[in-house]
């Protein structure tokens, strides 16, 4: 019995070696993978994700709301032009014959009560302005006033109904990217919408007749006849005034420009309580700075006509911000000035020597402009100029390369009185004047006050 269970020991322990051999050496793992849930971990957000399931459809920005709220307050501007000219030689001998030059644009609703803002370029040299609304009702327009320089103009008309108007957004909340709406009139085709993105914003336009420098660029469709549109959000509210396209064929090639509406309500603001556009300046001298770790403006030096000197900036200063607007080149500063009043206080962020500081700065008013069409630079008149020459405007001269004034010799000192016999109320009034009258190719004549003190008329 006892060599019976010996020799079943030694069987039983053989076959346990042999197995653990085999499955050691011969027999290939076999991995069992088990699919299990795994709880889906959850965060806080602060914004409603954009897909609810992972199959959900993509839903596009809505335009349809922006449109209706919008399209009614755009409305088509007619601008009626008078003029003489010579055709026939029985012109010639009669003096001329008079005819009609008709020009389109658009324009944006912005009160209930019929002011309507569009650009200056066109309504300039009208002897009359027609509004067409929306609904195709017709009025007669007032021109309550311009500003050249930005291209803006501001006209009034006397409905029988409270019209519908666009509100004003904060431009400089506008982001590069942000969907935008032009609305206007192109080629006569009233009541159109074009759907576009912000593609830059402070846009220098080089050689675009010295207007605002501080554009919105988009690249929503803007044609002739879109000028004085409205550039607005997704919700309806305007951003801009259509100003500009950049082309070679004076269509639509991808790029078009508008005036921010930070700087179209300020101009408007102005008109109306002043009855011309009140200039802020900081009082700098700049350059845009090429240092690609320091963006901004830098201080070259600093004029008595703003209150950077008083707030202790200093020559070499790089502008970074205005209040709380990044500033990276000087068409944004520019933007951010033509916002501003003079006498507004602004807090400047500057880099001086790798240390940031902020200095509060008093804005002045702009007293010389300069002209580089004309070649000209006018300087207002001081109140005691005014009294001690018994004026109650004028600009004076203080720099010309202008070939015509120097041949009849209005020179330095010489005080503008009035121009095509519109009474000059400053030198930007009468930098105004005169390229107007340019532009229109038309005669110019000038009272002037010369060094002498002695009053002079001119006819150009």
């Amino acid at each position: 019995m006892k060599k019976f269970l010996s020799f079943l020991s030694i069987a039983v322990l053989g076959g346990v070696v042999a197995l653990g051999g085999y499955k050691v050496f011969l027999e290939k793992p076999v991995v069992i993978e088990r699919s299990h849930q795994q709880p889906i971990q959850t965060f806080q957000t602060n914004f409603k994700p954009a897909f609810e399931t992972t199959d959900a459809t993509y839903a596009p920005t809505d335009f349809t709301e922006a449109a209706k709220r919008t399209v009614h307050a755009v409305v088509h501007v007619k601008n009626t032009a008078v003029k003489s000219g010579v055709t026939s030689w029985s012109d010639l001998f009669n003096g001329g014959r008079k005819y009609e030059q008709v020009g389109t644009g658009s324009g944006v609703i912005i009160s209930t009560d019929g002011y309507i803002v569009t650009n200056n370029h066109v309504i300039a040299n009208a002897t009359s302005l027609e509004i067409t609304l929306n609904n195709r009702k017709k009025y007669k327009a007032e021109l309550i006033g311009t500003d050249v320089k930005n291209d803006i103009a501001l006209l009034k008309i006397n409905a029988d109904e409270s019209l519908p108007f666009i509100p004003f957004s904060n431009s400089d909340n506008v982001q590069v990217g942000e969907w935008v709406l032009a609305v206007g009139n192109p080629y006569n085709l009233t009541s159109t919408v074009t759907a576009g993105i912000v593609s830059a914003k402070g846009r220098d336009l080089k050689g675009n007749g010295g207007i605002t420098d501080s554009f919105i660029q988009t690249d929503a469709a803007v044609n002739p006849g879109n000028s004085g549109g409205a550039l607005v959000n997704t919700r309806g509210e305007l951003v801009g005034i259509n100003t500009a396209i950049s082309s070679r064929t004076g269509s639509y090639v991808g790029y078009s420009f508008a005036v921010p509406s930070n700087i179209t309500k300020k101009i408007i603001d102005d008109i109306l309580e002043f009855g011309k556009v009140q200039e802020a300046v900081i009082g700098i001298m700049y350059d845009n700075v090429n240092d690609e770790t320091i963006n901004g403006v830098k201080i070259t030096g600093l004029s008595e006509e703003g209150g950077a000197k008083i707030a202790g900036l200093k020559e070499g200063d790089v502008i970074k911000k205005v209040e709380n607007v990044n500033i990276s080149q000087f068409s944004e500063l520019s933007g951010q000035l033509k916002a501003k009043r003079p006498g507004d206080f602004v807090n400047v962020t500057i880099n001086r020597e790798g240390r940031e500081l902020v200095k509060k700065v008093k804005l002045g008013k702009r007293n010389t402009h300069r002209s580089e069409r004309l070649g000209l630079v006018l300087k207002d008149l001081t109140k005691r100029e005014e009294k001690l020459y018994n004026l109650k405007g004028g600009a004076k001269l203080i720099q010309s390369i202008n070939e015509t004034l120097n041949y009849y010799g209005i020179g330095k000192g010489s005080i503008i009185i009035s121009i095509n016999k519109k009474d000059v109320l400053d030198a930007s009034h009468a930098i105004d004047l005169l390229e107007s009258a340019v532009r229109s190719r038309g005669p110019i004549t000038m009272k002037v006050r010369n060094e002498n003190g002695e009053i002079e008329h001119y006819k150009f």
